[in-house]
């Protein structure tokens, strides 16, 4: 990984450095070393887990129009820095079967896999979560709260992503969901933790939305 780190770092900066949503390098290296932390403890690939999350959102619909043209583009990267084709095809994996999908995500088949979704979870959740489930409302223009709209359940991923809810709501539609969907056992220890401090927070938002604090 020390060779091809600085090149990945340069192609992240080109691709993720307008992110406005809580999807920018920031967020890859944090989900670099929640991985890291992860594989420590849990064994895996460590090359094919460590660029995998760090390339993870590279071909993320929300965040691209064209997700072909972003995988190809990766595909190319990958190339240049000498991954095989079958560490190619692992990482591609990992980064189309990952996202929460509106709670309807296959099981994943691989170790690999399950730590990458676990280190992309984890800063779904705690204090960094709070803060970039409120950037990534505000850059879509969602409401912080609102008492009339229900939290919604989804029949499937196309209804998840076409939802317009609002932040709160999302605290209950997926991040209170995530702890209990962990894979690895380090990583439901941290997410613990995180889901607490989670929960204070939106009680202390929802007695202060009502005038109670």
């Amino acid at each position: 990984m020390k060779e091809i780190y600085p090149k990945l770092i340069s192609f992240l900066e080109g691709e993720l450095s307008q992110d406005t949503s809580g999807h920018s390098l920031d967020h890859a290296l944090r989900v670099y070393h929640n991985a890291k932390a992860i594989l420590s403890v849990e064994g895996g690939d460590e090359r094919i887990v460590l660029i995998a999350a760090l390339v993870h959102d590279v071909i993320d619909p929300k965040l691209f129009d064209d997700v072909e043209e972003q995988e190809k583009k990766l595909i190319d990267v990958l190339k240049a820095m000498g991954c095989s084709q079958e560490e190619i095809g692992s990482i591609q994996y990992i980064i189309q079967n990952i996202s929460f999908k509106g709670g309807h995500a296959q099981p994943l088949k691989t170790l690999e896999a399950k730590i990458v979704q676990d280190a992309d979870r984890l800063d779904a959740i705690g204090a960094i979560g709070v803060g970039r489930t409120f950037m990534y409302g505000g850059a879509k223009g969602a409401k912080m709260h609102d008492d009339k709209l229900p939290v919604m359940t989804f029949e499937n991923e196309l209804e998840y992503r076409r939802h317009q809810g609002t932040v709160i709501n999302h605290f209950y539609e997926k991040l209170f969901k995530l702890k209990d969907l962990m894979n690895t056992e380090t990583a439901k220890e941290i997410a613990n933790n995180r889901h607490r401090f989670m929960e204070v927070f939106v009680e202390q938002f929802l007695n202060e939305w009502n005038g109670e604090a």
